[in-house]
């Protein structure tokens, strides 16, 4: 049990400090731009923020729409030669920049929390320090993400096919839009299933992994046994990031708004955009590594000082009342 109480209000003005000290005491752009680095290739691929609305109305005519449609089908149909080639290429290629980009986002992690917990701007250190660890965290995205497909790809292809036979025959069947309705409903819990293993990685079984010098499975059963004992506290985690990203959301939109969407210009840049958010960036993963340390000393990255392992705790679930 921890020794004192478990707070997310708490980890936040640490974070804030944590932040402060790091980029802007004293500021120093090199080290923006070093951790920066660390930091873009820990969401390297992965979607950011968006600025690009459009504030048009369009409205479709059906019968234009329905036409179309056929054309496409039946171009698909007489030139199925090479277009069956050029889809199977074209996911190939995808597949392999979407494993490479997983590769270089699990060493990425690593790196990222080394220069956030150490307060360091380094690079070749902690690729090389974290090889295997990362290597590990490779593997469980991987398979986590094989599985994500093995979900959304059935589910696509049958709202696919529903949607086709309905405009095929003109007509909204009252039993398939049902049907559609059910598979949005099974899409939104499995994301929101994976997203939450994707977020309880990053922010936590990461930082075990660094501390333990451990696998992933092994940061994993030690975070659930964590996970089991203090469901509820986690679960107001969860809820209280919703409450974060709504504010940096804003603030974010608020400064790309004051600088004439000169802000906003940069944030679609790669790399760039990193560099800009940094500082909200350090704060996320800093205030999930504060929130940690509250469950006792041995999950406190920031105590570490050195990097050998750290012996797993023994984690005793609350007594019930």
């Amino acid at each position: 049990m921890p020794a004192n109480p478990i707070s997310v209000i708490t980890p936040v003005d640490l974070a804030i400090g944590r932040t402060r000290e790091m980029l802007f005491r004293p500021f120093d752009a090199a080290k923006w731009f070093t951790i920066g680095f660390c930091a873009w290739l820990a969401g390297l691929g992965r979607g950011g923020f968006n600025f690009n609305y459009n504030f048009g109305q369009h409205q479709a005519n059906w019968e234009q729409f329905r036409q179309a449609l056929g054309h496409i089908h039946d171009y698909v149909l007489d030139h199925l030669y090479w277009i069956v080639p050029a889809v199977i290429a074209l996911v190939l290629l995808g597949l392999a920049a979407a494993i490479v980009f997983t590769w270089l986002r699990s060493r990425g992690a690593f790196m990222f929390l080394h220069c956030v917990v150490r307060n360091r701007a380094e690079i070749v250190e902690p690729w090389k320090q974290f090889r295997a660890e990362a290597n590990s965290l490779f593997v469980f995205r991987l398979v986590v993400w094989l599985v994500w497909l093995a979900v959304f790809l059935p589910l696509l292809a049958a709202a696919g096919y529903r949607l086709y036979v309905m405009f095929r025959r003109e007509a909204w069947d009252s039993a398939a839009t049902w049907n559609l309705v059910g598979l949005g409903l099974v899409f939104l819990g499995a994301a929101l299933l994976f997203g939450v293993i994707h977020k309880l990685t990053n922010d936590f079984v990461v930082p075990v992994m660094a501390l333990r010098r451990s696998t992933c499975l092994a940061g994993w059963a030690e975070f659930g046994r964590l996970l089991a004992a203090h469901p509820l506290r986690f679960l107001l985690y969860l809820l209280f990031q919703i409450v974060i990203g709504l504010a940096i959301v804003l603030i974010v939109v608020l400064g790309v708004l004051l600088t004439c969407c000169l802000a906003g210009c940069i944030l679609v840049l790669p790399y760039l955009g990193t560099v800009l958010l940094l500082p909200v960036l350090v704060f996320s993963r800093a205030y999930s590594l504060h929130y940690l340390a509250q469950y006792g000393p041995p999950f406190d990255a920031f105590a570490v000082a050195a990097p050998p392992a750290l012996p797993a705790p023994e984690i005793v679930a609350p007594p019930v009342l």
